[in-house]
């Protein structure tokens, strides 16, 4: 009867099971779904099975068709350094526990590391509560939205800035249309987040919250002096988005006077993986910790006087009353969480510093090279940006082409005359001068 090793009923199982819904056989279970729509013993179309040898093979000719190219496309995700101890690390015993952490006796390893994890990204955002955790900085996005409604009770409409990512967006417009929500966009200007807009907006009245980019699309750091202030004498709540790294040089979200922080963490080392994973993160103050998706893990003693870490909060109308949660979000990227957890504490403040500082360094000796070198030119070049910009060139097609061809992910085509370019610390002087030198080649051609 075990034609299957990981199902555990016998065949005296499956009689009884079948016996107690009144059926003779598992076919007769599914008599009611049409013959047409039922998958024959037959209907299986399988290749021939093959040794370990032969399957090694036939997926590894499967890898080396994959081109890898020099990555100069961000747009939300880097080609950031992962360092070799990481992997290994997260594949030791005491972390590979069990996956819901309801039990801290069996669960010590993943409540550790997702303990770590929060005093970190807690440290990072100057926040007081950061949850583990989301799926990706997007879904972070829209569940701050979310956070937002419910914490105002009477308020529906959220003011979200247009120069935030187009694709975090429409996850932000997913999520408000199915929960009634109303979104706002806040105009651009020059590139940047227009603040006359946003207070035209808020004397509107009915504002929940306001969701703006640290670091918007187009690469710029934005400036938000004086937006706390406008924004709490509306009652409305102030979520500013930033990629993780970004972090640990820029002003934090709390020195802005933001109540939540959201973001995606893929830039904390993590392999860019052909699209995934990521990672969501979101920090609040502590007066809407009870509004947060996600888990809490806290430390403490046990009778022993031992450090330990327990699930401290939870939410559990994500479970049993579905209807009233302020997020059905149950479970994290607890892979990922440990991921985090242990590239920050391989790099410390300083490391996370002199990662962003090479990484702009090598931003602005490609704009500079760029606009010495060819017709392209900066799209904002008054504006500042840390380690993307946007250059303004008709010949963004040729240029991706040619990169492609001469082995360079020569960025992400925004626009018929945009392409937005992004650099980290991996990206050498020799690469970069190769970028320049494919650009100035499509403009010729």
């Amino acid at each position: 009867m075990y034609q299957h090793r990981y199902f555990p009923h016998t065949g005296e199982d499956i009689t009884a099971m079948l016996e107690r819904i009144g059926a003779k056989s598992a076919d007769e279970m599914f008599a009611d779904i049409p013959a047409h729509l039922r998958l024959s013993s037959n209907g299986y179309d399988l290749p021939e099975e093959m040794s370990e040898p032969e399957v090694r093979d036939y997926f590894e000719g499967l890898r080396d068709q994959n081109k890898s190219l020099v990555c100069f496309a961000g747009g939300g995700f880097y080609d950031h350094y992962s360092p070799a101890v990481i992997p290994y690390l997260t594949s030791r015993s005491e972390f590979l526990t069990a996956y819901t952490p309801y039990q801290p006796e069996i669960s010590q390893g993943t409540l550790q590391y997702i303990f770590e994890y929060q005093s970190m990204m807690a440290e990072l955002t100057g926040l007081d509560v950061t949850n583990a955790s989301l799926y990706d900085g997007a879904t972070a996005t829209a569940e701050a939205v979310l956070m937002c409604v419910a914490a105002s009770r009477k308020k529906n409409r959220v003011l979200v800035s247009s120069t935030m990512a187009p694709a975090v967006l429409e996850v932000v417009k997913t999520y408000a249309r199915y929960h009634k929500i109303d979104i706002d966009l806040i105009a651009e200007k020059d590139g940047v987040t227009d603040f006359e807009d946003l207070k035209r907006l808020l004397a509107k009245g009915d504002v929940a919250g306001v969701i703006v980019s640290a670091i918007n699309y187009y690469g710029i750091v934005e400036d938000y002096t004086g937006w706390s202030e406008v924004i709490k004498e509306s009652k409305a709540l102030f979520a500013i988005n930033t990629h993780a790294i970004a972090l640990g040089v820029l002003r934090s979200p709390a020195e802005w006077g933001a109540d939540i922080a959201v973001g995606e963490a893929q830039s904390l080392g993590f392999p860019l993986n052909y699209g995934g994973p990521g990672l969501g993160y979101m920090c609040v103050t502590k007066a809407l910790m009870r509004k947060m998706p996600g888990r809490i893990v806290g430390a403490t003693t046990d009778e022993k006087g031992q450090r330990v870490f327990v699930l401290t909060l939870q939410a559990r109308e994500q479970h049993i009353r579905r209807e009233k949660a302020t997020s059905n979000i149950c479970s994290n990227q607890g892979i990922m969480t440990l991921y985090a957890a242990i590239y920050l504490a391989l790099m410390g403040a300083e490391g996370l510093k002199r990662v962003n500082v090479q990484s702009s360094d090598a931003a602005h000796y490609a704009a500079s090279q760029i606009e010495n070198l060819t017709k392209a030119k900066l799209l904002f070049p008054d504006k500042p940006y840390l380690n993307e910009f946007v250059l303004h060139t008709p010949h963004v097609d040729a240029i991706i082409a040619k990169g492609v061809h001469e082995g360079v992910l020569a960025g992400i085509k925004i626009g018929d005359d945009r392409l937005l370019l992004a650099f980290t610390e991996l990206r050498t002087k020799a690469q970069i001068d190769k970028l320049v030198q494919i650009i100035k080649s499509a403009e010729n051609e």
